[in-house]
């Protein structure tokens, strides 16, 4: 088979599409013929070296996939060959075949393309896990939503809008805002010429967001903090703005607020098929239901890599970026 390797650490150049051994699914896995992955930020960090899988993992960069089942290994029941499903990976997503804990598997939404449905896994298993299962919005809430045109952005405002949130997002163009607000967000933040913490408190009569998803990191810290309601909840996901901020304890305590910091790459296996069931079960229904959908701005060949990468890197889409496997 065929897949996206990365012989030195480097810029989009380094992706070279190769020729590899085929992955052999161990037990409690299934194999699967991909059809198609999409580009994740962690993707591009793992290019220049700095987001190593963990142990046991593909090397090959890929935290999703889509595709139909080819082989089941030992211990696997509930799954047959031929089935098409998509999967949440720890990596291996940019080839044409990759090995997939059971656990992970989760069935192709009903009136989604097959292709499409690699656009899902990761944001569906980011945003639940997350503003959901961790920082627990609940209806009526406001959420704050950091690049909510982005792929995990644009999920994040379908399914707080589902469960009854008002939605803040901040993005930077207009463009960019108008696709979230016809997605459903309520608050536009042009980040380049207005506060956040500004515009959420006046839209909130000054109470601020109860719940914040960050893929920001240090340079939003406290501000986000600022931006809190009393009880509120902070879910950092990301560090694209670095990794080392001021945190003032006090503003934290007034507010009898919480701050969380997770991914979901090396968390363990067991703790990884607890979100995606919870996923089946409560955002799989939104989509099939139409409420909820995949977001793709292109599909580029496999390939082309580092062309897609390139694109996410620049921030030049909306969405998700998709590779098609030959």
């Amino acid at each position: 088979m065929y897949a996206i390797t990365i012989p030195e650490p480097g810029g989009p150049e380094a992706l070279v599409w190769d020729e590899v051994p085929d992955p052999v699914p161990g037990e409690g896995e299934v194999l699967v013929e991909v059809v198609a992955s999409a580009v994740n930020r962690a993707d591009i960090l793992q290019r220049q070296g700095h987001y190593n899988p963990p142990p046991g993992a593909s090397a090959y960069p890929g935290l999703e996939c889509s595709g139909r089942i080819v082989e089941i290994g030992d211990g696997v029941s509930g799954w047959s060959v031929g089935d098409e499903v998509c999967a949440l990976l720890a990596g291996g997503g940019y080839a044409q075949k990759v090995a997939v804990p059971a656990g992970q598997l989760l069935p192709v939404p009903a009136g989604v393309d097959l292709r499409q449905a690699a656009a899902l896994p990761e944001v569906a298993c980011t945003v639940w896990s997350n503003v959901f299962m961790i920082a627990h919005l609940h209806p009526g809430e406001t959420l704050l939503v950091h690049g909510g045109s982005s792929g995990i952005g644009t999920m994040a405002v379908q399914l707080g809008k589902a469960i009854g949130a008002r939605v803040a997002v901040t993005a930077g163009t207009k463009e960019k805002l108008d696709f979230c607000a016809e997605l459903g967000a309520d608050i536009l933040v042009n980040y380049r010429d207005q506060d956040f913490v500004a515009e959420v408190r006046q839209a909130t009569d000054g109470a601020g967001a109860d719940v914040i998803l960050d893929n920001m990191g240090a340079s939003y810290l406290e501000r986000n903090v600022q931006a809190l309601a009393v009880n509120g909840r902070l879910a950092i996901i990301g560090m694209q703005g670095g990794v080392k901020g001021e945190l003032n304890l006090g503003v934290l305590l007034g507010k009898r607020a919480a701050i969380t910091a997770t991914s979901l790459r090396a968390r363990p296996l067991t703790e990884k098929a607890t979100v995606v069931a919870a996923v089946r079960e409560h955002v799989w229904p939104l989509i099939e239901g139409g409420r909820v959908r995949p977001v793709v701005d292109r599909e580029l060949p496999m390939s082309e890599a580092a062309e897609a990468q390139r694109l996410v890197e620049a921030s030049g889409h909306i969405g998700k970026v998709l590779l098609v496997a030959p």
